[in-house]
Formats: C-alpha cells, sequence, structure tokens
C-alpha cells in the first residue's frame, strides 16, 4: 500500500512538473524575446513570425503525439517531448550566445535566424507533453476523482504564468540570457525525472492502433466543427479572440521597448501582473461567477475588459506608460480569464456527450492556427502601419467577436438559455 502511494506521489510529481515546465520555459523566456534578439533583428515581422512559428509546429503535430501516447505508452512519448523541449530551447541559447559577428563566412547571413526559428519550431512539435502529462493524471484518478486532479493543470500553469516573469525580469537584469540557461537547466532535470521517475500509467492491454494518417491532419476536425451549426458561431468567435489575443501580446514588449524605453525588468513586471491576475480569476472566481451570471453574460464583460485593456495600452504615452499600461494587462488578463473558460462551457453545452472531445479537441486546434497567424499579421502592421496599430487592430477583433457572440447563439432565444 506504501509502495502504491509512493508511486502516484512521484508520478503525481513528474506529471505536474511536466505541465510546470510547458508553462515555464515560455513564460521565462517571452517578456524578454526582443532583448535576446537585439543583436540579429528588432523587426515585429521577424519576432511575430518566430512566435508563431511555435504555435505552427504545435498545431501540426500534437493530433500524432496524442495518437502516438494511446499507441505506445506515455512514458516514451512524454520523454520524447520533454527531449525535444531540451534540443528546441538548448539550440535556441546556443545560437543566440555565438558572437557571429566574429565568425566570417556567417557575417551578413540569414544563418543565426534560420537556427532560431529551427529551434523554435523544434520546441513546437515537441509541445505536447501538457497533453500527455494531461493523460498520465486520468490515467491515475478515478473518473470521480479527476476534477480534483486536473486542478493540478491550472495550479502548474499559473505558477508557470507567475514564476517565469517574475524570475525573467529578476535575473534578465543580471544578464539576459540568464533566464534561457535557467528554462534550459529545468527542462533538462525534467527530462531526468521523466526518464528515471515516471512510471508506465497507460497499460499494454489499454493501447490503442494508430489511426489512418488521413485522420492525423489537423484541418478536417476544424472543418467539421465550423460546420456544425450548433458550435459554429461560437467557435468563429473562439478562433477570432485568440487571431487578437496572440497578435497583440507578441509585440507587446517590443513595442515597451521602442515606445517607452522599459527594459526585462518593467516588461517582466507587466507579465507578472497577468499572471497573478488570470491565476486568481481562473482559480477562484470563475467558479462563483459563473453561477451569478451565466457563461453567456461572463463572455461579454470579458470582451470588454479585453478592449479596455488594448486601449489603455494603445493611448499610454511616455508620463503615463507605468499607470496605463500595468492598469491595461491587468484589464486584458481577467479579460482573458472570463473569455476563454465561458466561450469553451458555452460550445460545450451545445452538444451532446458523443461530440465534446472532437469539439473541444477542435478548440484548441483553432487556438493554435490563430496562434500561428496572429502574431505575423501583428509584427506587419506593427512594422508597416504603426507602433500602435496591433492594438487598433485587436479592438477591431474583439468587436467581431462581441458581435458573434451578443447576436445570441443559434437556436436559442438570447441570453437567457446560457445563465445557470
Amino acid at each position: 500500500m506504501a509502495s502504491s502511494q509512493r508511486s502516484r506521489s512521484s508520478t503525481l510529481f513528474c506529471a505536474f512538473l511536466t505541465l510546470l515546465n510547458d508553462r515555464l520555459s515560455e513564460s521565462l523566456i517571452f517578456p524578454l524575446l526582443p532583448f535576446l534578439l537585439a543583436s540579429f533583428s528588432n523587426d515585429g515581422r521577424i519576432i511575430g513570425l518566430l512566435a508563431g512559428s511555435y504555435a505552427l509546429a504545435q498545431f501540426g503535430f500534437t493530433p500524432l503525439i496524442g495518437a502516438l501516447s494511446d499507441h505506445y505508452g506515455r512514458k516514451p512519448v512524454i520523454a520524447g517531448c520533454v527531449a525535444g523541449s531540451v534540443l528546441g530551447l538548448g539550440l535556441f541559447a546556443l545560437t543566440l550566445s555565438i558572437d557571429w559577428a566574429s565568425v566570417a563566412w556567417v557575417s551578413g547571413s540569414s544563418l543565426p535566424l534560420g537556427l532560431l526559428f529551427l529551434g523554435r519550431l523544434i520546441d513546437g512539435v515537441s509541445g505536447g507533453t501538457a497533453a500527455t502529462a494531461s493523460a498520465v493524471l486520468a490515467d491515475i484518478t478515478p473518473p470521480e476523482r479527476r476534477a480534483k486532479a486536473f486542478g493540478l493543470i491550472g495550479v502548474a500553469f499559473g505558477l508557470g504564468f507567475i514564476l517565469g516573469p517574475a524570475m525573467g525580469g529578476l535575473l534578465g537584469r543580471i544578464n539576459v540570457m540568464l533566464p534561457l540557461l535557467i528554462a534550459v537547466a529545468i527542462a533538462v532535470l525534467n527530462l531526468l525525472l521523466v526518464v528515471g521517475v515516471l512510471p508506465e500509467t497507460h497499460p499494454p492491454q489499454a493501447r490503442l492502433p494508430l489511426p489512418r494518417k488521413r485522420d492525423l491532419q489537423p484541418f478536417s476536425p476544424l472543418a467539421r466543427v465550423l460546420r456544425d451549426p450548433r458550435v459554429r458561431r461560437l467557435c468563429s468567435a473562439f478562433f477570432l479572440f485568440f487571431l487578437g489575443f496572440s497578435g497583440f501580446t507578441a509585440v507587446l514588449v517590443l513595442y515597451f521597448k521602442q515606445a517607452f524605453d522599459w527594459g526585462p525588468g518593467l516588461a517582466g513586471a507587466a507579465f507578472l501582473v497577468v499572471g497573478v491576475v488570470a491565476t486568481v480569476v481562473q482559480g477562484g472566481l470563475i467558479g462563483p461567477l459563473v453561477k451569478r451570471l451565466g457563461e453567456w453574460r461572463l463572455s461579454l464583460a470579458g470582451l470588454g475588459f479585453v478592449i479596455a485593456g488594448c486601449l489603455l495600452i494603445a493611448v499610454a504615452a511616455p508620463a503615463t506608460a507605468k499607470v496605463l499600461v500595468f492598469s491595461g494587462v491587468a484589464l486584458l488578463a481577467l479579460g482573458t480569464g472570463l473569455v476563454t473558460p465561458c466561450l469553451r462551457a458555452l460550445v460545450s453545452r451545445r452538444l451532446n456527450d458523443a461530440g465534446q472531445g472532437a469539439a473541444l479537441g477542435s478548440l484548441q486546434g483553432l487556438q493554435s492556427l490563430a496562434g500561428f497567424i496572429g502574431p505575423p499579421l501583428a509584427g506587419l502592421v506593427y512594422e508597416t502601419i504603426s507602433w500602435k496599430s496591433p492594438f487598433w487592430l485587436g479592438i477591431t477583433l474583439m468587436a467581431g467577436v462581441v458581435l458573434l457572440v451578443a447576436g445570441g447563439l443559434p437556436g436559442q432565444a438570447g441570453p437567457r438559455a446560457e445563465v445557470t
């Protein structure tokens, strides 16, 4: 009995660390990206493409990773994914640490940027760690206790969003490369624990055959869910929301750096505010608010907060930047913390049990696709129109989302049907 308890505890710890590493590596590096790339490029289009490349790789390979874990087991897939994260982050760090100006045959070439993109793509391809670690939790937990076990996912993600910017901002003041090296070290520790401690939780008798190749390509499920009249409007709203949100957040730190001359400390502090507010909303407030107001009203309220946050950031001037920007990012975090779970819940409530998995999986696909398109689009308008244009574009897209959600759900009279 004691041995079984120890095994469960070690499995929970490995799954938790894997989930934490998945968020921490991103939240450590993302607020520092323009500072890390300063010697390579300050072009918003390059930063947008670099931010979007991770989402593109994740979008293309997540279905395959899920199928591999069902067929071969969780441990080898998680180990492979974390090893890919170590390789991708390591290549990214190595590329940034080399003095390319002293390498004569590389001078003026695009090789360093190519290696940075390769590192991000490798990290994105192996980005199925969160889904597979969640499957580990489901494997070792009875159905009636899974909600509590899945709470670890929210705790790990919230902790990652709080610790990452805090550590990145603090360590970035010492040396901008230090947070990246810490991210690599955490990934290596994660890999060692997965290989040495994590047991296999998916027994051979429960393994599934590999699906056909055409069932693994990511576009067919998206097309099916967007054709479904019950959820078409809401899924379109979900996609547009993340198209705008991923876009203006991708250029946010570059905007802070160029418009207000902020360094890593202030940029990291802004993202720390995002992490704290989002954790409080999704960890404690969302349940009581849904019971009181319902998902429909909360979605609209959250969209209002996001629009207000974008507006504050767009109108900020150097003299008012700290007050307006920190207020703006707090509103963005509050709004996103309301919109994301509420839109997912509205989609879920429109479907019967048989359609839940496919539809909710398609929402993740739509989010990843938006995460690929949004950052390069924002980078393009940032460079060709104005530094503030990604925020105005975001406001426009959010207004479109409001119209889709506020128009009522297909087949229903209006918001009353959605209030719990």
